[in-house]
């Protein structure tokens, strides 16, 4: 049995364990300590920020920073640090941010450029976090880098806060148990409020039982905690006894749970419980049809199905901050690197991608984008998933949503063109890696010229159109008529949006092609760029609720 700060998570079933994680310090984390009116082992490059410390909008403690960022210029705008790491050791880092205007967003430095905040989220405090694993032992950069969007009026106020793992804040870790975790490993930052003992946590799979659980907490402590589960939908729920949450009337407590880079669930004002939903691995993939329980951001969903829960969820993820066509290459750079298949960080190209063996060709991010192609293996595009040409050209939102846009290599996006996606019976082309364009099976009822993509990524394709009916819920019934391959697509409706063709065959692809961990972190990371996320990776079961 452990003691102190650090306590091993109850083993509630043979899932449960607990990961060798080591915590680097950050120091002045909580930027209560400042020298002649900067804040104490932090650094600003250049002048495109200044730093002033500030007591009125405070995430923990007695101060935060007041960071005014005074330039559109992202690479005078950093506050680092740099920590030491070791060899192979895990950290979580994760900070709190304040913006004030939303023309900001934040980024993440760890050893690299990671997530961002979400600038639409103003007069609030929002967590950015990350798990970085180190390769060696070093120093490495940590801290912020502030990028301006839309809206930025040349200058503009964040505050940062409760960096942490912060210096004098932890003890040593646990150590691993015997046999260690083979599955996916979840990691739960959790800092206490003024009554720790308060707080429990469970972790339960879909049938309820529980597969984690924490209790006993001492008071404004850190605990980083883990445990290992296999694939499947499982609901995390934190409970306060007294029924006042863990923030913010008594302490500033806070937790976070995540796998890998993505955010399952986060938060700290609630009163007696909250509960998350979240899936790892394959998840449900679509079965099912029993109303999940709803919070946080698809807490206006609750209790709703049909066509009514699909208005419910557009309302929800209408509102997302386009960035621009051009905005799509540095989000390709940053999020679409094949760390899945060969694990080489080239880009991930869903038409030329062998998920069972080597690819044909890779592509280097940035040098590689189109540019133009002669024939396949030139360079790598931007493949509108649900064609432009259906929704009217270059129209944004929809020009622009990278939930439906994908890296592909450019010469197969062109014979795709914009015919719809459908299963080929003839193949008068066939790619590298086996996506086939030709003339329709006849088992899917449509006759006429269709794109097959690999199964790999055909339920990757399925929820991204789900998430067009949905997001573009207002004016997608009057995209029928805008060019013949749309029309044979969709069938002028806003509810079912999709011939029923259609819809038989993308619930078949959902089905048979549950969603994967690489459609869990593109979610996470289309979420922190434009604001908005696709329901059907979070919730794969909506989509047999609505259709």
């Amino acid at each position: 049995m452990l003691h102190g700060k650090y306590k091993k998570i109850l083993l509630a079933s043979s899932l449960m364990c607990i990961a060798n994680t080591s915590l680097a310090d950050v120091a002045n984390g909580d930027f209560e300590n400042w020298v002649n009116g900067s804040p104490e082992s932090w650094s600003t490059i250049d002048s495109g920020i200044s730093v002033s410390q500030n007591s009125s909008i405070v995430n923990s403690g007695s101060l935060a920073a007041q960071v005014t960022v005074n330039t559109g210029s992202q690479s005078n705008t950093d506050l680092q640090q740099q920590v030491a790491v070791e060899a192979g050791q895990t950290y979580f880092f994760s900070t709190w941010v304040y913006h004030t205007e939303g023309g900001i967003k934040a980024r993440l430095v760890i050893d690299g450029y990671q997530n961002y905040s979400n600038a639409t989220l103003t007069q609030q405090w929002q967590q950015i976090s990350y798990s970085y694993t180190a390769s060696s032992t070093k120093n490495i950069n940590v801290g912020l880098r502030f990028y301006d969007v839309s809206g930025f009026d040349g200058s503009e106020v964040v505050y940062i806060d409760n960096f942490l793992p912060a210096s004098g804040s932890t003890t040593p870790p646990p150590p691993p148990p015997t046999g260690g975790c083979d599955d996916y490993s979840v990691a739960l930052a959790l800092k206490t409020d003024n009554y720790g003992g308060e707080t429990s946590w469970q972790i339960t799979n879909s049938s309820g039982a529980t597969s984690a659980s924490g209790n006993g907490y001492a008071s404004n402590t850190q605990y980083i905690e883990t445990a290992c589960l296999t694939a499947g939908d499982y609901t995390f729920t934190i409970l306060d006894s007294y029924g006042d949450g863990i923030c913010c009337n008594y302490g500033n407590g806070n937790y976070v749970l995540t796998y890998g880079q993505q955010t399952l669930a986060s938060g700290g004002s609630f009163q007696s419980n909250e509960a998350t939903p979240f899936s790892i691995g394959s998840g449900s993939g679509g079965g099912g049809t029993t109303p999940p329980d709803l919070t946080g951001y698809y807490a206006s969903a609750q209790g709703l199905t049909g066509f009514a829960l699909k208005s419910a969820l557009h309302n929800i993820v209408k509102s997302h901050s386009s960035q621009g066509y051009s905005a799509i290459w540095n989000f390709y750079d940053a999020h679409s690197r094949d760390t899945y298949f060969e694990n080489d960080n080239s880009i991930l190209d869903m038409y030329s991608e062998n998920p069972t063996g080597a690819d044909s060709y890779n592509y280097v991010a940035v040098s590689d984008q189109c540019g133009s192609y002669n024939s396949e293996a030139d360079c790598y595009n931007r493949e509108h998933s649900f064609p432009k040409s259906w929704f009217g050209g270059k129209v944004e939102p929809m020009n622009s949503d990278i939930h439906h846009i994908f890296a592909t290599d450019g010469y197969v996006n062109a014979k795709r063109n914009s015919y719809p996606f459908g299963e080929v019976a003839s193949a008068s082309y066939t790619s590298s890696n086996g996506s086939k364009l030709g003339n329709a099976a006849s088992s899917i009822n449509y006759s006429g010229t269709v794109f097959e993509p690999i199964d790999e990524f055909k339920g990757d394709f399925a929820r991204a159109y789900f998430y067009m009916a949905t997001r573009y819920e207002n004016v997608i019934s009057g995209w029928q008529t805008k060019s013949s391959y749309g029309n044979a697509v969709l069938d002028g409706s806003s509810d079912q949006v999709f011939e029923n063709w259609v819809v038989t065959m993308l619930k078949r692809w959902h089905t048979n092609d549950p969603v994967s961990q690489l459609e869990l972190d593109r979610n996470q990371a289309a979420h922190d760029f434009q604001g908005n996320r696709n329901p059907f990776v979070d919730h794969p079961e909506f989509v047999d609720m609505i259709w």
